[in-house]
């Protein structure tokens, strides 16, 4: 039985609560990713930061504001006034069909990895994609080696 800890992403970029929108922005967009944990000064998962969470807070790309303009409003805005409030998390040890029902049925993006109150990874959508394809190869060389 696989685990979420068999194909969750554990190199992770994080935010502090002292972090803006347009950190989180400009990193989403380096780094192409859409989920931000969030973490204290002591090291603990805080909240998650999407790139849902920061398209409704940011200030629409068709506004009449010039990019400067928006990028300060951004600067100005820490993470903390958008981020969810509450967020599932789920333990490495969960079982990936279990979790990958939790994905499906709340229409999450993601879910953060918790173990004893330390983030250890994040369960993606992406994580699941490459987890299908792996099992679509395997299974086409097994049907080529078959049918050989």
């Amino acid at each position: 039985m696989l685990l979420v800890s068999d194909v969750m992403s554990t190199k992770l970029i994080t935010l502090t609560p002292a972090d803006t929108l347009k950190t989180a922005r400009e990193i989403m967009q380096k780094a192409r990713i859409r989920h931000l944990p969030v973490m204290s000064a002591h090291g603990t998962f805080v909240c998650l930061v999407s790139q849902r969470d920061l398209l409704k807070a940011t200030v629409s790309f068709f506004a009449d504001v010039q990019a400067d303009v928006r990028d300060q409003i951004e600067a100005a805005i820490p993470v903390p006034e958008v981020m969810a409030a509450e967020v599932l998390t789920v333990p490495p040890d969960m079982p990936l069909v279990k979790a990958g029902q939790l994905l499906l049925a709340h229409k999450f993006g993601c879910l953060p990895v918790l173990e004893r109150g330390q983030l250890r990874g994040i369960l993606t959508g992406s994580d699941f994609v490459e987890l299908s394809l792996a099992l679509l190869e395997q299974h086409a060389e097994d049907v080529d080696a078959v049918s050989q």
